[in-house]
């Protein structure tokens, strides 16, 4: 298996695209190594889902498509990208809110810090933005 290996697919900004970016995601992962079912490929299945909702949900139309970028390095790391235009980043929501959505990223943060990795947002050259995750890649290879 080669040292570093990339995936790259680009969705329409639309609610069926977020499975179709989870299916993505657990094809590659399964490629790359990581069974579908463990714990970690569901935690970054998961990760994608809520990355992927929020490039549908919160650019209000004004991204007609999304991006999801994968790369692991062997002995370095894994990493999931989601890149979508719009200028707008995250919001994070105070702990006392209560509502029925709006969680996602506090499911995020939770999965990538239980898991020993960072959570980034970057600006993109055409103002938008990309949500990542990095993980250390001997944490994914544990069941």
């Amino acid at each position: 298996m080669a040292d570093h290996q990339e995936a790259t697919v680009t969705l329409p900004s639309e609610p069926v695209a977020v499975s179709q970016a989870r299916r993505h995601v657990a094809r590659v992962l399964a490629e790359w190594g990581l069974a579908d079912g463990g714990e970690t490929a569901d935690a970054i299945q998961l990760i994608v889902s809520e990355l992927a909702t929020n490039a549908v949900q919160h650019t209000f139309g004004q991204s007609p498509t999304f991006t999801v970028d994968l790369r692991l390095d062997r002995d370095v790391e894994f990493y999931l990208g989601v890149t979508d235009s719009h200028p707008r980043w995250p919001q994070r929501l105070p702990a006392a809110v209560r509502q029925d959505n709006g969680r996602g990223m506090v499911i995020v943060r939770a999965l990538v810090k239980e898991r020993g990795g960072r959570l980034s947002v970057c600006p993109t050259p055409d103002g938008g933005k990309t949500v990542s995750v990095e993980l250390p890649w001997a944490v994914a290879l544990q069941p």
